[in-house]
């Protein structure tokens, strides 16, 4: 690999790492969304040039933090032509203090937490903006991800995602939403939505929508990383430690989930003993500890289904009929389509595929999911384990038509061979 190589690498691995710290500060000093990706996408810019000629430092992110803040501050400075945007500049002429560390949170709000991408978390969290669209903002702004990969992760254009996103900045601006993590009593009223925006943040990082790679390491500690911060900020929340109890515990998973040259291997097909048995035992601990408090939610019961995986030594020892029923009781307290597709297969692993067939042809005639892949995947998956190869592959072929990550591509691609394959083999007529 040659001196460029390395740069570039450098680079890559400093915007998954830091490019929510450096927006998330740049917004904190100067209250300006459009400014503060500016100047982070002008600070990665400049690193490719400066880090060739004097070398990676060795702190990439406060190079970066530090070089977007004094671009934000040379902007403000050459617009200052009024008494408003003066006062500007000098407040980030303050956060410029040579006792500073400039990779460090500038400070406190007044809620105890001084950690500005938590901050820039419940900000676009707030109740004011729609569902879809603090999604959208927080994979934007503090994940990094770009308007087209956000667009692809919502089934939409490009133009309606970027108008989205310029909607709800604008909201933010006009309605003066503060960057703040807000006061304990208003915790409460945030917390669903913080915690929704978490969770799937996790999962565009556990299985990415679209790109190449299934995982995005970064964006699932980012998640952990946020939802253990929540937990500590709000200590005896049960939903709080059931997600963070839930992430840790798929994240023990994640270096198993593809192999070596990228392709997805099914849980069955996982190496059990490469899991990491610290970030599950962490997480039955947190589980444990929010089901005591005797208010199930949502989050607890998907980190009880996580945990029935994660403790089960073999595929085979699995408790198939137990976690159809916590899927059961999941699907009572939030009756979405996705939340049927997966008790569906857990019932088609504990009674039988049949049974789990009868369920996703429920599905199908409501219409549910008609822009994913995962449920003509999931009828694939459950004729292929049925004995009907042939139908199976068809199956197949529709999933392939929706999937838009190429290693789950590739998966199915290799399914549908081998149902084609055994058919051939059997004469199961078509």
């Amino acid at each position: 690999m040659n001196g460029t190589d390395d740069v570039e690498e450098a680079v890559t691995a400093a915007f998954h790492e830091e490019w929510g710290q450096v927006v998330a500060t740049v917004i904190g000093a100067t209250g300006d969304w459009d400014l503060a990706e500016e100047c982070a996408q002008h600070a990665f810019t400049r690193a490719l040039d400066r880090w060739r000629r004097d070398g990676v430092p060795r702190r990439p992110g406060a190079w970066l933090t530090t070089t977007a803040r004094n671009r934000a501050l040379d902007v403000r400075r050459r617009a200052a032509v009024e008494a408003a945007k003066v006062r500007d500049a000098a407040v980030l002429a303050r956060h410029e203090d040579a006792h500073e560390d400039p990779h460090e949170p500038a400070g406190e709000d007044g809620s105890g937490v001084p950690d500005d991408r938590l901050r820039l978390l419940f900000t676009c969290c707030h109740p004011a903006l729609s569902l879809d669209a603090r999604v959208a903002l927080t994979l934007r702004t503090l994940a990094g991800l770009t308007t087209p990969e956000i667009a692809r992760a919502f089934l939409v254009s490009e133009a309606t995602m970027a108008q989205r996103l310029v909607r709800a900045k604008r909201k933010i601006r006009d309605a003066g939403i503060p960057y703040r993590v807000p006061p304990a009593h208003l915790l409460p009223e945030r917390t669903t939505g913080v915690l929704a925006v978490v969770y799937l943040l996790f999962n565009e990082g556990y299985a990415a929508a679209s790109g190449t790679d299934l995982v995005r390491t970064d964006l699932c500690a980012e998640a952990v990383r946020l939802a253990r911060v929540l937990a500590r900020l709000m200590p005896d929340e049960p939903e709080v430690l059931g997600l963070v109890a839930l992430l840790l515990l798929h994240d023990a998973r994640r270096g198993t989930r593809v192999d070596a040259a990228g392709d997805l291997v099914t849980l069955e097909d996982q190496d059990r003993t490469a899991w990491d048995r610290a970030a599950i035992d962490e997480g039955a601990a947190l589980l444990e500890g929010a089901l005591r408090r005797g208010r199930p939610g949502p989050y607890q019961i998907q980190a009880a289904i996580a945990a029935c995986h994660t403790t089960a030594a073999t595929a085979d020892a699995t408790d198939w009929a137990d976690i159809a029923g916590l899927y059961g009781e999941l699907e009572r307290r939030v009756p979405s389509a996705t939340v049927r597709l997966n008790r569906a297969v857990a019932v088609g692993m504990a009674e039988g595929p049949d049974a789990g067939l009868a369920l996703v042809g429920e599905l199908e005639r409501e219409g549910a999911l008609p822009d994913s892949h995962l449920l003509p995947a999931t009828h694939a998956d459950l004729l292929r384990r049925a004995g009907r190869p042939a139908e199976a592959a068809a199956w197949y072929g529709r999933a392939l038509e929706l999937v838009g990550n190429e290693a789950e591509r590739r998966f199915l691609t290799r399914r549908a061979e081998e149902c084609r394959s055994a058919h051939r083999t059997t004469g199961q007529p078509c």
